[in-house]
């Protein structure tokens, strides 16, 4: 019994649509699997190259690949995507950076810092401690604050700290987190730039500290963690320049909060 024509197509259809998804997961699956595994580093350029291209960066420094953290510190890939691994036991590294012994250690371009986790600690370190230092300190451009990051949010070296307090959810919050990161950067190792949700309840003690109400936001917050010093800047929309502006000012130690409490004070006069 011959075959239709009509059913030869649709079989030759069926298998041209198998081939496909074949190689389609084929193709998924080495993506995957390139991507849940950290970077081998072989020289110290590489390295250095590495860790520029990083916001965030977890390197392994290990002498052998076949002790047990090593299993631990792969699997770290697939639950922190926005932080890069990479993983080394060439010497030269191991000395460009001091390593001494097994070492885990996070590099963030934010602060120019380096926090370890040494050789005595590894030994004992397990999935929820290793994924807890990494959690914590993971500090970028700009970093969302909650329960978690704001342990490392206080405990950076940078005494200075600008929250952006807005709702995720306002129509422009895309367009102002972008600006608002490309302000983060003029300010590396100055100031720590932090968003702030506005929706998450839990967050109303933080926007009630800088005595902000809920219709002067979005604004921007600035908090010195050595003396307390605050200030505050409601504003309409996000920009480089007012970011900018905002920060220099109070670098110089210039208070707008002081100017409108002035205002505030000063008795109005009828005419």
């Amino acid at each position: 019994m011959e075959a239709s024509p009509s059913r030869c197509l649709f079989l030759l259809f069926l298998f041209t649509c198998w081939l496909f998804l074949e190689v389609a997961a084929e193709v998924q699956g080495s993506s995957d699997g390139d991507s849940q595994e950290p970077v081998r580093l072989t020289d110290v350029p590489a390295a250095m190259e590495f860790l520029a291209a990083a916001e965030v960066a977890v390197i392994g420094f290990f002498q052998d690949l076949e002790i047990p953290v090593v299993s631990l510190f792969r699997s770290m890939v697939q639950k922190f995507q926005d932080v890069s691994f990479g993983i080394s036991t060439a010497s030269e590294i191991l000395a460009h950076y001091n390593i001494t012994g097994n070492t885990i250690s996070l590099f963030r371009l934010v602060d120019n810092e380096r926090l370890n986790v040494e050789s005595e600690d590894i030994e004992s370190i397990d999935d929820d401690k290793l994924s807890r230092f990494i959690a914590i300190n993971s500090l970028h451009w700009v970093t969302e604050y909650n329960h978690v990051t704001a342990i490392g949010i206080f405990n950076s070296i940078v005494q200075i700290h600008l929250l952006l307090i807005m709702n995720k959810a306002s129509s422009q919050y895309e367009e102002s987190i972008q600006k608002y990161q490309k302000a983060a950067q003029l300010f590396q190792g100055k100031i720590l730039f932090v968003l702030v949700d506005s929706s998450v309840k839990e967050h109303g003690k933080v926007i009630s500290y800088f005595k902000l109400k809920d219709s002067q936001l979005p604004a921007l917050a600035m908090y010195r963690t050595v003396d307390e010093e605050w200030d505050t800047l409601p504003i309409e929309e996000v920009s480089v320049e007012q970011v900018q502006n905002f920060c220099d000012g109070f670098l110089a130690g210039k208070l707008l909060r002081e100017n409108r409490d002035a205002k505030e004070k000063t008795p109005k006069v009828e005419l």
